[in-house]
C-alpha cells in the first residue's frame, strides 16, 4: 500500500546521540481497514479504498458498507488508485508498521482555518511602514489595485483580502524518526498541517 490513513496528535522533540535535538511530529497512524477493492470491470477504475476510525452511530448505510469487510463503519476513507490489488484482500488489517524508520514520507492534511484576513496576514505586504506624513489609518490597507481608465477594471488573481486556510496541504520528503508499533505511532520530522485530532494522509 501507498499510504495510511491517521491523525495528528501533536508535536514534540527527539535527541539524537549526538545532543541535537529535532522538532518532530508525533502521528496516530492506523491500524487502516481494506474496505473497498474497486475494478476496472465494475467501476471502471483500479483502486483500494481503506477506512480509519470508528463511528458509534453510523448510517445504515455505512453499516452495510463496512459490513462487507466484516468491520465497523469507519469516519474517514481513502482510495488509492491504479494499485496492483494482487494480494491484497476486503477486510485486511494495514498497520503502522507499513513505515520504517528513516525513510521519507509525504503528509496530506487540511490546514488551520484563519477566517477572513487582510493582506498583511494573508499576503506579507508590509503596508505603508511610517505613521507620519500624514498617515493614520492606512498602515495594513492593501493600497492601490490597478490603473484607472487603461485597463479600467482589476485583474484577475489580484492579492487582495480574503479567506485564510482550512486548504488542502501536502508536505513532502518527511522522515521518519522513530514508529512505534504498539501504539501505532508515526513521529515525523518537522510539522505537519492541521490542528491537533485532524485527520491526515500518510504517503510512502
Amino acid at each position: 500500500m501507498p499510504g495510511l490513513i491517521g491523525k495528528k496528535i501533536g508535536m514534540t522533540s527527539i535527541f539524537d546521540a549526538d545532543g541535537k535535538n529535532y522538532p518532530c511530529t508525533v502521528l496516530e497512524v492506523g491500524p487502516c481497514v481494506v474496505t473497498q477493492i474497486k475494478t476496472m470491470d465494475v467501476d471502471g477504475y483500479n483502486a483500494v479504498q481503506i477506512g480509519f476510525g470508528d463511528v458509534k452511530h453510523p448510517t445504515k448505510p455505512a453499516a452495510g458498507h463496512a459490513e462487507k469487510a466484516k468491520t465497523n463503519a469507519k469516519s474517514k476513507y481513502v482510495e488509492f488508485r491504479d494499485l496492483d490489488t494482487n494480494g491484497i484482500s476486503l477486510g485486511d488489517i494495514l498497520p503502522v508498521s507499513l513505515f520504517a524508520e528513516g525513510e521519507f514520507v509525504s503528509v496530506v492534511g487540511t490546514s488551520k482555518g484563519k477566517g477572513f484576513q487582510g493582506v498583511v496576514k494573508r499576503h506579507g505586504f508590509s503596508g505603508v511602514g511610517e505613521s507620519t506624513h500624514g498617515q493614520h489609518n492606512r498602515l495594513r490597507a492593501p493600497g492601490s489595485i490597478g490603473a484607472g481608465s487603461d485597463p479600467s477594471r482589476v485583474f484577475k488573481g489580484m492579492r487582495m483580502a480574503g479567506r485564510m486556510g482550512s486548504d488542502r496541504v501536502k508536505v513532502q520528503n518527511l522522515q521518519v524518526l522513530k514508529v512505534d508499533t504498539e501504539k501505532n505511532l508515526l513521529i515525523v520530522k518537522g510539522s505537519v498541517p492541521g490542528a491537533k485530532q485532524s485527520t491526515v494522509i500518510v504517503e510512502k
